[in-house]
């Protein structure tokens, strides 16, 4: 079975950095592009990141380029995401997720997800 495992979330103040973190098991971790996914109270799940099977190629919605930063280690099934200069606009439950799609930016576009890992960010 295919499970995603979301860790690292928690209570940040505005301003401070949070690194989650999404370990892999039961797939070919590195044929696989990984990405993160958020969904707050009241919105849509919106893509927030993705990284390629090498981890030599990365994609971000425009509004966290600069603050979040997406990685990988083959070697350890994990794929992460560090947050820097939370805000509250950023408060939202974080996914991870599992495609064979080469760039895929819509849910519809990933087959495996986690259980989501929240984030809260006080003003």
């Amino acid at each position: 079975q295919v499970h995603l495992v979301e860790s690292g979330g928690g209570l940040v103040q505005a301003g401070g950095s949070l690194r989650l973190s999404c370990s892999a098991s039961g797939l070919e971790f590195e044929h696989y592009t990984m990405g993160w996914f958020r969904q707050a109270p009241g919105k849509e799940r919106e893509f927030v990141a993705r990284i390629n099977w090498s981890g030599g190629i990365t994609y971000y919605e425009d509004s966290v380029k600069g603050r979040f930063t997406i990685s990988r280690d083959n070697a350890k099934n994990t794929v992460y995401l560090q947050m820097n200069s939370l805000k509250p606009e950023h408060t939202a439950l974080y996914y991870c997720a599992a495609s064979l799609e080469v760039a895929p930016v819509t849910a519809g576009g990933y087959t495996y997800w986690g259980q989501g890992t929240q984030v809260t960010v006080s003003s």
